[in-house]
């Protein structure tokens, strides 16, 4: 009858995609956001690479281009040095930025790659015999990305992810948002004179 007839068609019936049926999630990024100049040549440059070298290197490095700065975290001097243990005659590689670490006492001579350098930090990895390279300049030394160590900042460390979660709850770390640190702030006011109690 009819109504068959009509749940049959109801079975056959597609997506509208043109109309934008599909559901499109995150999709993922096939340029930069920013405006800056020459991170569009480095995209430039490296898109070409990625195109015409069998490397995977090249691709995994165009991908970080097109990253926020939340998905580009620093990474200190001291976090690069232990990573480059034992891998003399390499570049250090990061899509990102190198930060000075006070606590490291003496630096050993590196070869780094990054998007950016702090001043200090770039001034102890010179007076230390090293190299700070910029990435136009690691395409012309190593266009398929050989010899290198491809680095990645702590993505976690950021003040805002210590907030991530439900404070208070039992065994959670979460850093609860308090409008100060101290005695009268969110503490559990029991009798008692450490909490603000008075008879």
């Amino acid at each position: 009858s009819s109504v068959t007839q009509t749940t049959q068609n109801q079975r056959k019936m597609g997506i509208d995609l043109v109309a934008g049926g599909r559901l499109v999630h995150h999709k993922k990024r096939d340029a930069p956001e920013s405006k800056n100049v020459y991170l569009a040549l480095l995209v430039k440059v490296y898109r070409f690479l990625a195109r015409r070298t069998e490397s995977n290197f090249n691709k995994v490095v165009l991908k970080r281009l097109f990253m926020s700065r939340m998905h580009r975290p620093p990474m200190s001097l001291a976090r690069v040095v232990r990573y480059m243990a034992g891998k003399d005659g390499k570049i250090a590689v990061l899509v990102g930025t190198v930060t000075d670490d006070v606590r490291l006492m003496e630096c050993p001579k590196l070869r780094i790659c990054a998007l950016r350098f702090t001043d200090t930090a770039r001034a102890r990895i010179v007076a230390a015999g090293g190299e700070c390279l910029s990435f136009d300049q690691l395409a012309l030394l190593s266009p398929t990305g050989a010899d290198t160590v491809l680095l990645r900042g702590p993505k976690t460390a950021r003040e805002a992810n210590k907030h991530f979660g439900n404070p208070g709850t039992p065994g959670t770390n979460v850093k609860p948002y308090v409008r100060s640190k101290g005695r009268k702030f969110e503490r559990a006011r029991g009798k008692r004179r450490s909490r603000g109690f008075k008879v």
